[in-house]
């Protein structure tokens, strides 16, 4: 595979490469400033892509598609070793199973409104409950206090 120093005849123009992907051409040049990107240029400046590049962008693409910033990405991207990578990726399955949590929770209080006869919702079981989960103590019936 060629390196992005190296595109030759079948090097892509900023407006191609963003076109195959669906991206704005502005996103490419944000990632060349963050350094996750390095396209060579031709003798009139303009950037040109090669099939490194082709490839790079595709893997921050699916990193980002797993939940990964771009700085992340980008330490992912520098020559680390296996410890590091470790570490680093440690922290985002952390990250990315408190997120799930959260959503999980969500998806239980929503759930537990479609499901719920009452006409305000907070009158809910299921809502009362998280409530209650919480606060830590029960919450009066609606009107008393």
């Amino acid at each position: 595979m060629k390196s992005s120093g190296e595109a030759g005849a079948d090097a892509m123009s900023i407006g191609a490469l963003a076109a195959r992907f669906g991206l704005a051409t502005h996103v490419l040049r944000h990632w060349e400033s963050m350094g996750l990107l390095h396209p060579v240029r031709d003798a009139g400046g303009r950037r040109r892509y090669g099939a490194d590049d082709l490839t790079r962008v595709a893997t921050i693409l699916v990193f980002k598609k797993a939940g990964l910033g771009l700085d992340t990405i980008r330490s992912l991207s520098a020559t680390v070793d296996h410890t590091t990578r470790q570490g680093i990726l440690r922290a985002e399955a952390e990250e990315l199973r408190s997120r799930i949590a959260a959503a999980r929770a969500s998806l239980e209080l929503i759930e537990g409104g479609l499901n719920c006869a009452y006409e305000d919702v907070t009158q809910c079981p299921d809502y009362q409950r998280l409530i209650t989960e919480q606060v830590g103590s029960p919450v009066p019936p609606h009107g008393r206090t």
